[in-house]
Parts: structure tokens; sequence; C-alpha cells
């Protein structure tokens, strides 16, 4: 079993989407052998649902999302293999917790994976209106099926 963890600011906009295209990804590869979470590195929503203009615009492209947002804690970096960061912001706010040194090897970008614009960061949809959360959508998705690609899928090949 692999544990993937998405951060993000607030837990409401990306992470959480991409929590969702990840999970519904390997719905249709039929992995069972991967969990994954999201959370924020501030504590401005913990226990919210994500956005609803994420919300809506994760169901228009077929995707549920039923979370709730959590702060980044230091035991995430020993109980997760994979932390993929939205933005450079938010890498740098992980880098200030006390297990990222000794872990720094399972955190990366999201991006890193983005075959369009690898090392960039995920725009924050926030402020914007629906096509921006569409753009999002579009990133997070290319980016998590590639990770999936580079990370994951020859891992469970083995199962």
């Amino acid at each position: 079993m692999k544990k993937v963890l998405f951060v993000c600011l607030g837990n409401i906009c990306r992470s959480p989407l991409a929590e969702g295209v990840l999970k519904n990804y390997l719905l249709t590869k039929g992995n069972r052998f991967v969990e994954v979470d999201s959370c924020g590195t501030s504590r401005y929503h913990t226990g919210e649902q994500p956005d609803p203009r994420t919300r809506k615009n994760a169901e228009q492209n077929g995707i549920v999302l039923s979370h709730q947002a959590r702060q980044l804690e230091d035991k995430d970096f020993i109980e997760f293999d994979f932390l993929l960061a939205m933005d450079n912001s938010n890498l740098n706010n992980m880098r200030k917790l006390r297990s990222f040194e000794q872990n720094r090897s399972k955190v990366s970008l999201l991006r890193d994976f983005d075959p369009q614009n690898p090392g960039a960061d995920v725009p924050d949809p926030y402020f914007g209106g629906d096509r921006g959360f569409q753009e999002v959508f579009e990133i997070v998705e290319r980016s998590v099926i590639s990770f999936y690609s580079e990370k994951l899928e020859s891992i469970f090949r083995s199962y």
C-alpha cells in the first residue's frame, strides 16, 4: 500500500481536487493499493468541505469530492510515501515543519509531473471565475495522471 498526500494552503480548492482526481483515476485502473488524502499548510478552513466552485467544477468533470479540510501535520511526512505541494509557497511552508528534513525525498511539486509545464505552480483559483477552476482541473488532471504513470504504475504491476 502506498500513500499519497496533496498539499495546498487552505485545503478547499486545489488539493482536494487533486485527491479526487487521483482517486477517480485509480478506480478506472482498478487499483486499490493507493491511499489518497489532502491537507493544507494553514488551518483556515479545518473541517470545511471543498469550496462550492471546486465541487461544482469537479462534478462537471465526473468527480465527486467528499473531503473535509485539515491541516498538514509533522506525522504526515512519516505516514505518507509521496507529498505533493500545489505551489512553491506551500512547499516553503512544508519545509518549516520538523519532520521535513528527514523526509524531503518524499516531497515534490505536483507540477514536477506536468508534461506541459514541469515545475510550475498550480495556480490558486480561489479569486478567479469558472474558467480558472477549469484551468486548474486540466493542470491537476494531466499532472496526476503523469505522476501515476511515473511513480505508481510500475509499483502495482507486481501485485
